[in-house]
């Protein structure tokens, strides 16, 4: 299984001239400190030295996983389909962080073991009522998860459409911290332990249970180093179009804020296979889940905020969009000395 994404690695024809033009803001050199590196990087991608943010969004992948069934998170299946209910009906964290921030909403049924109601903010894209137990078997077969890519790929496409240039993605899927966990391991060979965390609040216990059925299941599927492969053996329709979502935002030359720890996991899948990805790519938070901060590590990235948050939903993107606001607007507005009559010394 292959991908075919033509993502080119951002040029850095502008960069001096961005820096030229940060630095002669009334202000002491550098003293806004990463703000001033994210309206870099921002103008960088954009290749100009106004940037601009049009139509910013988060889309929201939902999934199941077959391996709910064996007591790997504190909360039972059915509450992925109730907390779909609840981003649609303005309830979640999420839908109020991107109510207030000005960020469009979007909720996509990657693969919900549930049948959903129709909303005009819910996009039908299931693969299936959930993965397979990998436990047992892959979760997915190679043309599901070539699906779900391709899918993630699609919307993408559709936001950019509708004029979209600044884009994050959450996830919401019981059980997704387990494939999320696996999926780092295997890619970056780090020991799974490293990897594993408590998700949604696992005790003692219940953290050395998740972490036994991982193993088990690693040993059934040993070696699963391609990208591809172990995004179908141990990935989630929701984490496969996340992956397919990155690839083809990166592709479309789009901003893109990444979340915590399952939506790093999917990047981590993407980068893997187009490593250019990873240069679109604005890191909103480290998150509080075990292994988060060793994924950034891996990618050589420095998060904007450390909240201590563990909650997904694409929450950490939404609340770090107000810092790419305000850097945009530095970068437009701020005054520079010669404008300001102001002496630079």
């Amino acid at each position: 299984m292959q991908t075919h994404f033509l993502i080119k690695p951002v040029g850095h024809v502008l960069t001096a001239a961005l820096q030229d033009k940060i630095d002669q803001k009334t202000k002491p050199l550098g003293s806004l400190g990463q703000l001033e590196a994210l309206a870099l990087h921002v103008g960088t991608i954009q290749n100009t030295l106004s940037p601009t943010l049009t139509n910013p969004a988060i889309v929201i992948f939902a999934g199941d996983h077959g391996i709910a069934a064996n007591g790997v998170s504190a909360y039972p299946q059915s509450v992925t389909a109730q907390m779909v209910a609840n981003f649609l009906a303005g309830g979640a964290a999420i839908s109020v962080f991107a109510k207030h921030n000005g960020l469009d909403l979007w909720i996509v049924d990657a693969g919900v073991n549930a049948e959903l109601s129709p909303h005009p903010k819910l996009i039908d894209a299931k693969i299936g009522k959930g993965t397979r137990n990998f436990l047992d078997e892959p979760a997915m077969t190679e043309s599901e998860c070539a699906q779900a890519i391709q899918a993630g790929a699609d919307i993408v496409q559709e936001r950019h459409h509708a004029g979209c240039n600044c884009i994050g993605f959450g996830e919401m899927g019981i059980g997704n911290t387990s494939s999320a966990s696996l999926l780092m391991h295997c890619l970056t060979s780090l020991p799974l332990a490293q990897c594993v965390g408590r998700g949604t609040g696992l005790s003692d216990a219940q953290l050395s249970h998740k972490l036994s059925i991982l193993n088990q299941a690693l040993a059934r599927h040993s070696g699963q180093r391609d990208p591809l492969a172990a995004l179908s053996v141990f990935g989630g329709f929701e984490i496969a179009m996340m992956a397919g979502a990155y690839l083809k935002a990166a592709e479309l030359g789009m901003l893109i804020v990444v979340d915590g720890f399952i939506a790093g996991s999917a990047l981590l899948v993407a980068a893997k296979c187009h490593p250019e990805v990873l240069d679109y790519c604005v890191f909103s938070h480290v998150s509080d889940e075990q292994g988060h901060r060793a994924l950034l590590d891996h990618f050589g990235a420095k998060a904007l905020l450390d909240l201590e948050l563990r909650l997904g939903e694409g929450s950490g993107a939404a609340l770090a969009y107000p810092l790419i606001v305000s850097a945009v607007a530095m970068l437009n507005e701020m005054a520079s000395f010669a404008e300001a009559g102001v002496d630079a010394g």
